[in-house]
């Protein structure tokens, strides 16, 4: 049974969060969280490069000791440090560390004070008042953990678009190898590239009398089959993760499609349109009264209606119909129309690559351009540059500059917004760079007034070029701060400066729809990794995903353009 790079990262994850309340040392709990990250973000299985004999330890944070625990998690499922850890500190107490403002001293707190040892005896403890009576806890503080703890109940029935990437992936892989199948796609909101995914729909076709369901039966990661018939099967795997298999026939495939990814509501409005034209649009295909008129493909079910092909990413009932008529859909950015990426960590703060490592990965992605954003000094979470480090990374930069061939790296940092609007780093500073990333780190629960007015204040420094992550959100984990989004686009658009849609599937910030506000007022956005090693340069293709969900083209988005013209840019008036 294949274990997944979500699973062992989980397990690092977990390790670190359990250690970490623990208050072991913390240069071996930030070992194994660097493990983690990089694990869930390289775009290769660790299974099978175990199984391929590979050297892991050669890996960006991964040495002898982590290769070694990594084959006995692959081996074995399970990892004993972990179990030993576990024994003595409730493993559910690192889910708890998942709500927001609680950190290892809080939930170590919580535990010894109150013998809280999961989120349904804290929901218990903050509904009788007893928080509150702890050191260092208050009514506001018992009030915010309850609302955390209902928060994270819901999140728990969602995944992150990568995590269920890693589990379909293998399931889709399999099911093509059943002897007699034609074609396997998956559809609902993974097809449609939703930030969160619910449950896997999986589309088959194949020739008669393909034994499909009992293949998928056979799949090793299914836990229990929840029903099973000649054409749908319903099960659920290990993870918790509920799978839809359907086989549909190759004439009515692409109505099926449609019908299976959705959304309910652009079906509903698909299938209004179709009535109208007395046509009657269900998973069978599209019917004149009783003859199928289309069906094979989804192009074929559209053009039913009159309509040209409409984008999965699209289908909200969020427009996309009425511009669909008047031939008015935008052009689709595409991963192909990136020139490069706006926002890389190196091992000089808290990435774990090499410039030269970012530089060479960023070229094999045939990208003109990379920038490295290392973060500004006060940063807490990272080993943040003084001017001293700026000018000597700077230094380093135009030195591999002199030597590469073919694409070039931009000078820049990841500058933290102050509370007051400042800026962390001084003029003289900023003005060396090619641009700046700016981004707000701490100091998440201001009033939405204060909170805008920080970063419009920050947008006024001339030195101010793109505003990070810009609502602060981490999905399943953290809400966005209270922020006027539309004041700080008009804002940025007014200042000459940009917003940033991070790609990184833990924020995917700017939403959809805040893609699509930002394409209303006339701002252009930059889509950028947040790369922190080689491997999660492979994250835009979520960035673009986002992107397209909110309406983008590749007019709108920065980065597309030439070093040239993307230097033209960022002069501001």
């Amino acid at each position: 049974m294949p274990v997944h790079n979500t699973e062992i990262a989980d397990i690092f994850d977990e390790l670190a969060d359990l250690l970490d309340i623990e208050g072991a040392n913390p240069f071996r709990i930030r070992a194994y969280r660097n493990a983690a990250e990089m694990i869930r973000g390289h775009p290769k299985s660790f299974a099978e490069l175990v199984a391929a004999g590979q050297d892991l330890s050669k890996l960006p944070s991964i040495g002898k000791d982590l290769a070694g625990k990594i084959q006995v998690i692959v081996d074995t499922g399970r990892l004993p440090l972990l179990d030993q850890v576990s024994s003595r500190t409730p493993a559910a107490l690192s889910k708890l560390m998942k709500i927001e403002g609680l950190g290892p001293q809080r939930v170590k707190a919580l535990y010894h004070g109150l013998n809280i040892r999961s989120a349904a005896d804290l929901e218990r403890a903050a509904k009788s008042g007893r928080i509150r009576e702890l050191p260092g806890f208050a009514a506001k503080t018992e009030s915010a953990i309850l609302k955390g703890v209902r928060q994270l109940a819901a999140r728990a029935q969602r995944m992150k678009l990568n995590e269920a990437e890693d589990f379909a992936q293998p399931l889709l892989d399999y099911l093509q190898k059943c002897k007699g199948v034609k074609s396997v796609t998956v559809a609902g909101s993974l097809r449609r590239r939703k930030e969160t995914i619910g449950d896997l729909d999986i589309l088959v076709t194949a020739q008669r009398g393909t034994p499909v369901m009992q293949h998928l039966a056979d799949y090793d990661e299914v836990e229990d089959i929840v029903s099973q018939g000649a054409t749908r099967s319903t099960v659920h795997l290990r993870a918790g993760i509920s799978v839809d298999v359907r086989v549909v026939p190759q004439v009515s495939y692409g109505a099926a499609l449609h019908y299976f990814t959705g959304s309910k509501a652009h079906n509903i409005a698909l299938r209004k349109l179709g009535i109208k034209q007395g046509l009657k649009i269900n998973e069978y295909g599209v019917f004149r009264q009783k003859k199928r008129v289309a069906g094979r493909t989804e192009a074929e079910v559209f053009a039913s209606v009159g309509l040209p092909y409409i984008p999965p990413e699209l289908r909200r009932d969020h427009g996309e119909i009425a511009a669909a008529r008047l031939d008015q859909l935008p052009k689709l950015v595409t991963l192909a129309d990136i020139r490069g990426d706006l926002h890389c960590h190196t091992r000089a703060s808290d990435g774990h690559a090499t410039l030269e490592e970012m530089a060479d990965t960023a070229a094999q992605r045939g990208y003109q351009y990379v920038s490295i954003n290392d973060h500004s000094q006060r940063v807490t979470i990272a080993h943040g540059l003084d001017e001293k480090r700026v000018f000597e990374q700077l230094e380093a930069i135009d030195k591999l500059n002199a030597k590469l061939d073919g694409i070039s790296i931009l000078k820049s940092t990841e500058v933290e917004i102050l509370e007051d609007g400042s800026l962390d780093l001084p003029n003289h500073v900023l003005k060396e760079l090619d641009f700046t990333v700016c981004a707000v780190h701490y100091q998440y629960d201001l009033s939405k007034d204060k909170q805008t007015a920080r970063i419009l204040r920050a947008m006024d420094n001339p030195y101010f070029t793109i505003l990070a992550h810009p609502t602060g959100r981490l999905i399943n984990e953290r809400d966005p701060y209270a922020i006027n989004l539309e004041a700080l686009m008009n804002g940025a658009k007014q200042r000459g400066c940009f917003l940033e849609l991070n790609a990184h599937p833990d924020r995917l910030d700017l939403s959809g729809d805040a893609c699509r506000l930002a394409k209303d007022i006339g701002l252009k956005v930059a889509i950028s990794t947040d790369a922190h090693n080689t491997g999660d340069l492979e994250y835009m293709r979520y960035g673009i995903d986002q992107a397209r969900r909110g309406w983008l083209a590749a007019e709108d988005i920065i980065n597309t353009r030439s070093l040239k013209d993307l230097r033209s840019l960022f002069k501001r008036n």
